[in-house]
């Protein structure tokens, strides 16, 4: 569900506030685990750490991301490939057939 216009987007006030204090083009990443925040214009060209639950992904924020939040540019879940044995053999079965 979408936050009400009245009180507008969320940004966590501790981001902000480090935002703030830093300038433009500072290659040090913004250590945050607030994967809910919204990107704003304040943050374009800053570059956060974002926390994934295991580890921190850099993102660096562009013009095309404000209005989102920062957890969509660091994933979760590591996809590991469907199939096991089956899909191994199927592969090297396909890969013989291709070479003669």
């Amino acid at each position: 569900m979408a936050r009400s216009l009245k009180k507008g987007a969320f940004v966590n006030a501790r981001l902000m506030e480090k935002v703030s204090k830093m300038r433009i083009g500072d290659a040090t990443p913004i250590k945050t685990w607030s994967r809910d925040s919204v990107i704003t214009p304040e943050m374009v060209g800053f570059k956060f750490a974002v926390h994934n639950g295991k580890t921190f992904i850099d993102v660096i924020a562009v013009e095309d991301m404000v209005g989102h939040r920062l957890g969509e540019f660091a994933p979760t879940r590591k996809f590991v490939v469907h199939g096991g044995k089956m899909a191994k053999e199927q592969a090297k079965a396909a890969q013989v057939k291709a070479t003669k």
